[in-house]
């Protein structure tokens, strides 16, 4: 009885053994690095490596050091040389930033511009980006953000002779200037929220997920991360939908009543001019209000 599932097991180890065999041959060379354990790899050097960490191992194995966490493949550069080329030479090689669960589930597959692709989508995005909505002329027209700066003032100017916290003010004007600048509102339920939710994004980017390196482990899910990541997204789709469709309505009303007086605008609405149901590229040359259309997930991405 035992000889059947004995043989079976011999058979599949001795495949697995033999097709490891014949890729291993197949690819190229790996740089020098350390020895890595089977399956995790490095993972168990993940807290020796900080700068002086690779300081140590580019000095056994060079300017070029491989290191593999689970199932990723990482380089360490520690040359100048080598810098040049992966920055510099082949730059649009080494373009693409890596993006774990938590950051491609986040950003709607990449639907932002700081995670997308390299390429023509990113492109256009940063195009929009620059000369849209974070264009110098943009920016001197928000009158969202001199009225802030002005109740700072005014607010500090009422406690003369009495001490102050300068972080505790910044950081007020700093959080209000952003959600007036992005949503046109100072409703400070709505900052609370929106803060909250940028908090947890924040701790999920960098939270440790094993299934980042290792997939096959990813049922586990031991911190319940991805129960909090579909929250998380949950959350930012209820806050910012009520947004867009907000803004989306008040556009209707203003073009039904068309008086040809200018209307401060927000972030939202910068991106909104650029929406359309389905995500669209005509041509990196054609027109910038013609060559891209957003989607809603598009939108909420890039304010994230």
């Amino acid at each position: 009885k035992l000889s059947d599932p004995t043989t079976s097991l011999v058979i599949v180890v001795s495949l697995f053994i033999f097709i490891s065999f014949i890729t291993r041959r197949r690819r190229p060379p790996y740089p020098p690095g350390p020895r890595g354990w089977p399956i995790i790899g490095n993972m168990l050097m993940m807290d020796q490596l900080t700068h002086r960490g690779l300081a140590n191992l580019a000095k056994k194995y060079g300017g070029l050091c491989h290191l593999r966490m689970g199932f990723l493949h990482m380089y360490a550069v520690s040359s100048p040389e080598v810098a040049r080329q992966v920055l510099q030479v082949q730059d649009s090689v080494f373009s693409n930033r890596p993006a774990t669960i938590a950051i491609s589930y986040l950003t709607y597959d990449r639907a932002d511009m700081a995670f997308a692709h390299y390429g023509p989508f990113w492109r256009q995005m940063r195009k929009v980006c620059v000369m849209k909505v974070f264009s110098r002329k943009r920016a001197e027209s928000w009158a969202s953000v001199r009225d802030e700066v002005d109740k700072m003032v005014r607010s500090v100017s009422c406690n003369v002779g009495k001490p102050i916290n300068v972080g505790e003010q910044i950081f007020a004007l700093t959080r209000n200037i952003t959600y007036r600048a992005a949503f046109g509102s100072a409703c400070e339920k709505g900052q609370d929220e929106f803060i909250r939710i940028l908090q947890e994004f924040s701790k999920l980017f960098g939270a440790f997920n094993v299934a980042d390196f290792i997939p096959y482990f990813g049922w586990i899910d031991p911190q319940g991360i991805n129960k909090r990541l579909v929250k998380a997204r949950n959350d930012l789709d209820g806050f910012i939908d009520d947004i867009i469709d907000e803004h989306m309505k008040k556009k209707e009303n203003q073009n039904a009543v068309d008086d040809g007086d200018v209307v401060d605008t927000d972030m939202v609405d910068d991106l909104l001019a650029f929406y359309s149901e389905e995500a669209k590229l005509v041509s990196e040359t054609a027109d910038l209000q013609n060559s891209i259309k957003l989607t809603r997930d598009n939108i909420k991405a890039i304010i994230m």
